[in-house]
C-alpha cells in the first residue's frame, strides 16, 4: 500500500509539468480572457471547417459594401487566421482599420503587404502616402504611381497579345487612368502644401497636375488643383476658369443626388471627396461666386451636418452676400426697397443661424482651429449675437432646410 501511495505522489508533478506546455498561450491571462481565447480558437476551427478563405473575403466585401466595418473586420480576421500572408485579406483589413479609425494598425498591415508584395497592388502605397507628410508621403505616392504605371503597361501588352478588349476595372491590381490621375493629384498637393517652400516646388506641382490631366482630362480634383496653383501664382482669372470647369463637372450631380436618394449611389464616382468640396467652397467664396458656393455647402451639410467648418463657411458666405447687396445699393445711391430689406433680413438671420451652430458645435466636435472660432465670434458680434435656441435643439429653425429643392425658392434665404 505504501509503495502505491509513493507512486501516486511521483506521478502528480509530471502531470503539472505538462500543463504549462499545453496551456502556454494562457499564462498570465485572467479567467475571462482564457475563456474568450478558447472560444476564439474554437470559432477559428469551426470557421476553417465550414468556409474557405475566399468565401470569408466575399463576406468581408459584402459587409464593407454596406459600411458594416465591424463585422467586415471579423470575417477578414478569420481569413487572415487561415492565411496570414493573403494579400487580398491584408489589403481589406488595412482599409477596414482605416475606416474604424485605427491608423496605427492599418499602417502596420499595409507595411506588411509592402514587404510581401512590393511590386503589385498600388492601394497600400496610396494609403501610406495619406498618413505621412512631406518627403515620406512623396516617396510612398511615387512608388505607388510606379506600380500603377507598371500594371497598366503589362495590361496593355496582354491586351495587344490577346487582341481582346481589356477590362481593368475587374482586376483590383490593374488601375484605371483615373486612379493614376488621382495619385498624381495627391502628389501635387504635397508640393502645394507641406513642401511649398522647397526649391522648385511650384514647377514640380504644375508638372504633376499636368500629368494628372493627361491621364484624365476631366478629373475635377486635378482641375481644382490647377485652379489652386494658379491662384497661388496670382493668375486669378485663369484659375477661376479651371475652378468653374471643375465645379461644372460634378455640382449638377450633387444636386441630383441630394434631390433623389435613389441616384446617390450612382453619383458617388462623379462627386469629389468631402474635404475636396470644402476646398471648392473656399475657392468659390474667394472668387465671389457666392451662389455656387451656397450650392456646394448645402450639399455638404445634407451629407454631414456635424462639420464645424462647413457651418462656418455657410455663415460667412451669407454675411458676404449681405455686405455685397448693401454695397451695391450704396453705389446706386438710392433708397432701400422693401424687398431688399426682407432679403437683407433673411441673409442676416441665415448667417447668424449658421455661425451660431458653428460656435455650438466647436467644443462638441473638439475642434482645434482658434482663428476660425475667433472669426465666428467677430461675425456674430457684427450681426447682433448668437441666435437664440432651446437647449439641446438645433439652432436653425425646424422649417429651414438648406438643401430642400421643394422649398428652395420659399425657404432658403441663401439663394438670394
Amino acid at each position: 500500500m505504501g509503495g502505491q501511495a509513493k507512486g501516486k505522489k511521483k506521478n502528480k508533478p509530471k502531470r503539472k509539468e505538462n500543463r504549462p506546455h499545453r496551456d502556454a498561450g494562457f499564462v498570465g491571462l485572467s479567467p475571462q480572457e482564457r475563456v474568450k481565447l478558447r472560444m476564439h480558437e474554437k470559432a477559428k476551427k469551426k470557421t476553417a471547417e465550414k468556409y474557405s478563405a475566399q468565401q470569408l473575403l466575399e463576406k468581408t466585401e459584402e459587409c464593407m459594401d454596406s459600411f458594416d466595418f465591424e463585422m467586415a473586420g471579423l470575417f477578414c480576421q478569420r481569413a487572415l487566421d487561415m492565411d496570414s500572408n493573403n494579400l487580398q485579406a491584408l489589403d481589406m483589413m488595412g482599409h477596414i482599420c482605416s475606416e474604424l479609425g485605427d491608423t496605427q494598425k492599418a499602417k502596420g498591415i499595409f507595411l506588411r503587404a509592402v514587404e510581401l508584395s512590393p511590386d503589385v497592388g498600388h492601394s497600400k502605397y496610396m494609403y501610406l502616402g495619406q498618413i505621412h507628410s512631406g518627403q515620406e508621403a512623396v516617396d510612398y505616392y511615387t512608388r505607388g504611381i510606379q506600380v500603377q504605371l507598371s500594371a497598366l503597361e503589362k495590361q496593355a501588352q496582354t491586351t495587344v497579345q490577346s487582341g481582346a478588349t481589356a477590362q481593368p476595372h475587374e482586376d483590383p491590381d490593374v488601375p484605371t487612368a483615373k486612379d493614376v490621375s488621382v495619385a498624381y493629384c495627391s502628389l501635387a498637393e504635397i508640393y502645394l502644401t507641406d513642401l511649398c517652400m522647397e526649391e522648385g516646388a511650384a514647377d514640380k506641382c504644375r508638372e504633376l497636375i499636368e500629368r494628372a490631366l493627361q491621364y484624365h482630362h476631366d478629373n475635377p480634383e486635378a482641375l481644382q488643383l490647377m485652379a489652386s496653383y494658379l491662384f497661388s501664382t496670382e493668375r486669378n482669372q485663369e484659375g477661376k476658369e479651371y475652378l468653374l470647369r471643375s465645379v461644372g463637372l460634378w455640382l449638377p450631380a450633387q444636386k441630383q443626388s441630394t434631390a433623389s436618394s435613389s441616384t446617390a449611389e450612382g453619383m458617388q464616382n462623379v462627386i469629389p471627396p468631402y474635404e475636396s468640396r470644402i476646398t471648392t467652397a473656399k475657392l468659390l467664396i474667394e472668387t465671389e461666386e457666392y451662389e455656387m458656393a451656397v450650392d456646394v455647402l448645402e450639399g455638404l451639410l445634407e451629407e454631414d451636418d456635424e462639420v464645424v467648418q462647413v457651418w462656418y463657411l455657410s455663415g460667412w458666405v451669407c454675411y458676404l452676400q449681405l455686405e455685397k447687396a448693401k454695397e451695391q445699393q450704396e453705389r446706386e445711391g438710392r433708397e432701400v426697397t422693401e424687398d431688399e430689406m426682407e432679403e437683407w433680413k433673411a441673409l442676416k438671420d441665415a448667417a447668424r443661424s449658421y455661425l451660431t451652430n458653428a460656435k455650438k458645435l466647436y467644443p462638441k466636435m473638439q475642434c482645434d482651429d482658434q482663428p476660425m472660432l475667433e472669426h465666428v465670434e467677430q461675425l456674430l458680434g457684427e450681426l447682433g449675437g448668437e441666435m437664440e435656441g432651446e437647449e439641446g435643439e438645433p439652432v436653425l429653425d425646424d422649417d429651414y432646410e438648406p438643401c430642400s429643392d421643394e422649398e428652395e425658392d420659399e425657404e432658403a434665404p441663401m439663394e438670394h
